[in-house]
């Protein structure tokens, strides 16, 4: 069984084509900057990025009658369960117009319906969205009821993430309870309990730890007073939010082992501002283990950050003392997607119907 799997990124494309759990083949298609520019909405680039992904394929001998099952990753759509999900008209709709803001994401679902119907009896899907919600409803209230918390994280490879832990300790993931840490461009921290992610921060939007390039939480009247100061617009304090702050505010390069690089040179500022991400990060870690009560089975750290042993290492000295810490560094959102649409062959699990 063939599974091709599409993850669309802001400036990448990542395919990947596993025959059952092997990947047999894989490609990370970058497009420049300037040419992505052309296109004022990120869905616009639909077609581009698809004629790209079928001429890779064709230029390294896979044929798509060989693939049995397409699986792109999830976008923006409505708050959804865990799970795979077949892509319908009604789930197109919701990702061509950003129900819940743009992202590239948003391309996958689209892709992979366009590809798969190319196909005799092939179907498309996508697993594990980053708007899948879990969260217990005394999670979701803010402070203020014009405003709610969202579930919006890096679902896929959390949940991959805690099913092979749980697998590797011989028990089922829905048997335990864990804490999730992804540690990547943005940083998004869970707590499992006993398979549902019933509290996690919105990692895209500023909340929680700041990231590489990402501020998460502000302070909220200093923040109320930039945006009313007159100085930034609308779209300038969104950057700063999101793609402009972080660590590249603080050190000028989003490049986190650039930056390690510079810590490990004798670097005082860039470990000064490593650290308070490190504290940022294990202080949400403690948070959740209130949520769970203190009933921790552990505390997992995985994404690119979590290569880095100062980080791992800052972490481990904070919370160590609530559970035992595993780390699982990198991420592999591609296999996670593919053995998702291997469960649907293999009818392991069934898909499930977005409406």
């Amino acid at each position: 069984m063939r599974i091709l799997a599409i993850n669309p990124g802001s400036t990448s494309t990542k395919i990947a084509v596993f025959e059952e759990k092997e990947r047999i083949f894989s490609q990370n298609i970058k497009h420049a900057a300037e040419l992505l520019s052309k296109y004022p909405k990120i869905t616009d680039q639909y077609h581009f990025r698809k004629e790209t992904i079928r001429q890779e394929l064709k230029k390294n001998e896979i044929a798509l009658e060989t693939i049995n099952c397409v699986v792109g990753r999830g976008g923006l759509i409505k708050p959804i369960s865990s799970g795979i999900y077949r892509v319908n008209e009604k789930m197109k709709e919701d990702l061509r117009k950003g129900l819940l803001g743009e992202h590239a994401s948003n391309l996958g679902g689209l892709i992979a319906s366009d590809v798969a119907a190319s196909i005799p009896n092939v179907n498309a899907y996508i697993a594990d969205p980053v708007v899948v919600d879990e969260m217990q409803e005394v999670a979701r209230i803010s402070g203020h009821p014009k405003f709610q918390r969202l579930s919006i994280f890096h679902a896929l490879n959390q949940k991959a993430i805690a099913r092979t832990h749980a697998k590797k300790m011989k028990k089922k993931y829905e048997e335990m309870n864990l804490i999730v840490a992804h540690l990547g461009g943005g940083i998004s921290v869970g707590a499992h309990r006993l398979g549902r992610v019933v509290d996690v921060n919105n990692a895209l939007d500023g909340e929680g730890p700041f990231s590489p390039e990402r501020t998460g939480s502000l302070p909220v009247g200093a923040l109320v007073k930039l945006c009313f100061s007159g100085d930034f617009s609308i779209a300038e304090v969104k950057k700063m939010i999101k793609g402009e702050g972080g660590l590249v505010a603080y050190l000028g390069t989003n490049d986190a082992y650039e930056i390690e690089m510079q810590v490990r040179k004798g670097d005082e500022k860039a470990k000064f501002i490593q650290d308070a991400m490190s504290y940022q990060i294990a202080k949400e870690i403690g948070a959740l283990g209130a949520v769970l009560k203190g009933k921790i089975d552990a505390i997992l750290l995985t994404g690119g950050l979590a290569k880095n042993p100062l980080v791992v290492q800052y972490i481990e000295d904070m919370v160590s003392h609530l559970a035992p810490v595993y780390v699982y560094p990198g991420e592999d959102e591609m296999k996670a997607l593919a053995l998702n649409g291997l469960m649907v062959l293999k009818e392991e699990i069934e898909a499930k119907e977005y409406e």
